[in-house]
Formats: C-alpha cells, sequence, structure tokens
C-alpha cells in the first residue's frame, strides 16, 4: 500500500491530469500580456479609449497595428506614460500659456 492511498477517502477520486497545461492566473499575469486592446489599454492607462484611438490613428503615440487591428504592447503604455510625464514647475519660469489679456476701457 503506497502512502498516497493512505490519505486518500474512499469513493473520492484523485483528479486526472490535465492534456493541456492551462496557466494559472498568477503565471499569466508573470508572463505579462503580449498585447492589449485598445479598450483594455485605455483601461491601463486611465484614459479615454476615443482619446487612445484617436491619437494612434494620428501617429501621434506608439501602437501596433496587426492588419487593420490596433493593438498596444507594454513597451507602447510605457512610452506613452513616459511622453506625458512633466517634471514640477517652478515659480521663477514664465507660464506654459500666455495670460489672458484684458481690454482697458476708457
Amino acid at each position: 500500500m503506497q502512502t498516497d492511498d493512505l490519505h486518500r477517502q474512499p469513493g473520492v477520486r484523485a483528479p486526472e491530469p490535465s492534456r493541456h497545461s492551462e496557466p494559472t492566473d498568477s503565471a499569466a499575469e508573470e508572463a505579462g500580456r503580449l498585447l492589449y486592446t485598445p479598450a483594455a489599454a485605455a483601461e491601463r492607462l486611465t484614459v479615454g479609449e476615443s482619446w487612445l484611438r484617436r491619437k494612434a490613428g494620428q501617429r501621434l503615440i506608439p501602437c501596433t497595428f496587426i492588419g487593420k487591428h490596433l493593438r498596444f504592447s507594454d513597451e507602447d503604455l510605457r512610452a506613452i506614460v513616459a511622453a506625458g510625464s512633466r517634471g514640477p514647475r517652478l515659480r521663477d519660469q514664465t507660464p506654459s500659456r500666455p495670460g489672458r489679456r484684458h481690454r482697458i476701457r476708457r
């Protein structure tokens, strides 16, 4: 008698090994995704899908086209975040846009 037989309950069969090895959730997360759909990429970046599609269509952000299908890689998402990164603005720097002009009443 084997030690496994001692621990089994009567009438309970051991699960049979699967022919296809399906990755577990943690294994799939570790491997990362190859490509993201625009909806999934927008959710990850917390931006609107329409904004992401529009910028990609104008070729203003990195993206990947597989045939006519728009996709984003992890590298693309990192590059989009890096391109949008801005450092702190110091007080003595000029404003990024000109101030509003006021009319002088006479």
